[in-house]
């Protein structure tokens, strides 16, 4: 069984006062890990889908007095796809004011339907958590990390979803289906997607941008697709968990990008599936931008998993002066190039000179474990 990090942080913050929110990609373990929550606490638990209709009918439209008939003696309920019930948010808010020895635990992988429903009813009433694909780091604390050492090609060609992990010589076929069924289901349950054959142009143009600098003109240009549409579309698809985006860091200097930005998937596995490429590395062009989307990703699990808040972007001037990728946090600016080929390299002077106080690391093949463990 594979260790989840945050499990032990939600087990933290259960029965005081608060529901719990989980948000995450479809196919990332959401159901097994509050399942396995429920199998480790001594209370009656219940355990309800919104995919079933009985139950969307259910909490839809039943009194909070009918509510806690069927509720009964419930000490933990969990509400899994908490997204697919109409008004989700004012249902668990009349539970969490009235019921407050009931825990609520609400699971749902599309952010925009889950956060358009709970947000505002659930001021102060809930913690959130997202579960991501399986880490490096969770796969260090199931096994270690020589093995995992070991593994990382694989790990940046097939990615960390857990039936992939699980499921060794099958990788292909698992995120085929990944990728063409589970990825698109919240994007047409929204019915916001009139064009599906240009939704999947512009992932695949994304997926081959990795590591570099997004221009919603050329990616409009390119689909033939007016350039709100890809706009709404790279939103829609940020807000499903199938990509990400840096922005660039803009403070003093005239010559910065100042409205650049890269994207990135939250699964190197799935992304390599959109472009139909799973080559090991020595056959690939694109093992830099791979492995600097491997760790960026692995960096937000991280940081996620950890609690730590923070500000993250890369840096780029117009004479193509760059550095890969920033955190800021305590007031101080970090520093990462990402290589894949270690090399001594030093950051661009523009930098130093506007950003005196930022530090500076290479991360490569020697010390990536570092960065993704600390």
């Amino acid at each position: 069984m594979i260790k989840r990090h945050i499990k032990q942080r939600i087990k933290e913050h259960l029965f005081k006062g608060k529901a719990i929110i989980i948000e995450g990609p479809r196919q990332v373990g959401k159901t097994t890990l509050v399942k396995k929550l429920m199998s480790e606490l001594d209370t009656n638990s219940l355990f309800v889908s919104g995919d079933e209709s009985d139950i969307r009918e259910l909490f839809g439209q039943k009194t909070i007095t009918e509510l806690k008939v069927y509720l009964g003696n419930t000490k933990l309920l969990v509400i899994d796809e908490a997204q697919r019930i109409e008004n989700i948010g004012m249902v668990i808010k009349r539970l969490v004011d009235n019921l407050p020895d009931i825990q609520i635990i609400a699971t749902g992988s599309s952010s925009l339907e889950l956060a358009n429903r709970i947000n505002e009813p659930l001021t102060g009433r809930k913690i959130d958590y997202r579960l991501y694909p399986i880490s490096f780091s969770e796969m260090t604390s199931t096994s270690n990390r020589i093995e995992e050492n070991r593994l990382l090609e694989h790990r940046m060609v097939y990615g960390y979803y857990p039936e992939v992990v699980i499921n060794m010589g099958r990788e292909k076929d698992i995120l085929k289906s990944i990728a063409t069924s589970y990825m698109y289901k919240d994007l047409f349950d929204w019915k916001t997607i009139k064009k599906p054959a240009l939704l999947n142009k512009l992932l695949q143009l994304l997926a081959l941008q990795i590591g570099h600098q997004v221009s919603y003109n050329e990616l409009s240009k390119t689909i033939g697709m007016d350039k709100e549409t890809v706009e709404r579309y790279i939103d829609l698809l940020e807000k499903s968990y199938v990509i990400f985006s840096l922005n660039s860091l803009s403070r003093n200097m005239r010559t910065e990008l100042k409205k650049s930005k890269k994207i990135y998937f939250y699964d190197t596995g799935i992304r390599n599936a959109f472009i139909r490429n799973f080559n090991p590395l020595d056959l690939r062009n694109d093992k830099g931008g791979l492995w600097e989307n491997f760790l960026i990703t692995e960096r937000l699990k991280y940081l996620e998993y950890s609690g730590k808040w923070v500000n993250r972007f890369f840096w780029r001037t117009y004479a193509q002066q760059e550095i890969d990728y920033i955190e800021e946090y305590d007031g101080k600016l970090w520093a990462y190039e990402l290589k894949w080929k270690s090399k001594n390299a030093k950051p661009p002077q523009s930098y130093i000179d506007n950003y005196p106080n930022s530090s500076y690391q290479i991360i490569d093949r020697q010390n990536y474990g570092d960065f993704l463990i600390e």
